[in-house]
């Protein structure tokens, strides 16, 4: 039987990216956490696609990568305290909003981790995105009656259409994947369309609301073509809801088109790591009530060592896929 590498003690093993779509794993030095810190023994950690960026190597992109770094979705025990932690005890399973978490070990601000309940054992919990999906969900002011498009069905989209459906509104979810959209029925859309055609599109969606479009439109892939497209979706004095990651270049919009439909426009991305912290706990709340269920959107698993495959799967989408974590 083939045994994954265990660090030696008194190191832990890391993820290092050595260049464009290039990684090795090696050991490091056991970190200690400092006042107020807390280290934490990984069991996983969830990959995101806005590590594909640095993946790619662009020209603002500098490699070596620090160890375990762009990993920010772990979860696991916490294995040592520093000085002036409270709340917080050896043992205790946490999601954690920290940076290095392609590793085994992370350390992170004691205030920026969060208490897994017992009803979550066992089961993974990449709380940086799944607190992101209650941000975005919050921000986007869905309620009963509503008719709600999602551009885009991957990992966020999903939740989000679980999330949307949930709360009585009306889900018409597009995206491109067939098994994408199969996913959003699973997950309560009312429809579902294939986003292939630009104008096709927008003439479904008319038909589908009597030509009112939609109260809420959430654009969750990004990129400028979903961004055309959720301005034409909105109904007059409507909320679109920028969730997608513009990570590539600027964009344009179309201004008069916004202008004369009165659009509330919400970007829906946080900084204040506070923020994200609220998002987990709430996440952790809707869980365990079952208001979400992310568990059958977990589709892809990787060991450490496999972390490349698992972001040029992040990258490729292979029929099946929508989320991709690495074991530690």
């Amino acid at each position: 039987m083939n045994m994954l590498p265990r660090a030696t003690e008194g190191a832990i093993r890391a993820a290092i990216i050595t260049g464009p779509g290039q990684i090795s794993v090696e050991e490091r030095p056991l970190p200690q956490p400092g006042p107020g810190q807390v280290r934490i023994r990984l069991e996983g950690s969830g990959v995101c696609a806005s590590n594909l960026a640095p993946w790619s190597g662009p020209e603002w992109m500098t490699f070596p990568t620090e160890p375990g770094g762009l990993g920010h979705e772990g979860w696991g025990r916490i294995d040592a305290l520093g000085d002036g932690v409270s709340g917080l005890n050896l043992g205790d399973r946490v999601a954690a909003l920290s940076y290095h978490a392609y590793a085994t070990h992370d350390i992170a601000d004691g205030d920026m981790v969060v208490p897994l309940p017992p009803a979550l054992k066992g089961q993974p919990f990449p709380g940086e995105p799944l607190g992101c999906a209650m941000n975005i969900f919050r921000r986007s002011g869905i309620e009963a009656g509503q008719t709600v498009a999602i551009i885009g069905i991957g990992f966020l989209g999903a939740l989000l259409t679980q999330l949307a459906s949930g709360a009585g509104a009306r889900v018409i979810a597009i995206s491109r994947r067939p098994f994408s959209l199969e996913i959003a029925n699973r997950m309560g859309a009312a429809e579902t369309l294939a986003m292939d055609d630009h104008w096709r599109i927008i003439e479904a969606v008319r038909e589908l609301t009597d030509g009112a479009f939609c109260h809420r439109v959430i654009e969750a892939v990004g990129k400028q073509w979903p961004l055309d497209l959720a301005g034409e979706l909105t109904a007059e004095r409507g909320r679109l809801v920028v969730a997608g990651y513009h990570q590539d270049g600027p964009r344009q919009v179309n201004m008069q088109l916004w202008n004369w439909r009165g659009l509330d426009v919400i970007n829906a991305h946080e900084r204040d790591p506070r923020i994200y912290i609220s998002g987990m706990r709430e996440a952790i709340e809707a869980v365990v009530s079952g208001r979400l269920d992310p568990s059958s959107l977990y589709t892809h698993s990787y060991p450490l060592e496999g972390l490349g495959e698992a972001l040029d799967a992040t990258r490729d989408r292979p029929d099946g896929f929508l989320k991709a974590m690495v074991t530690c």
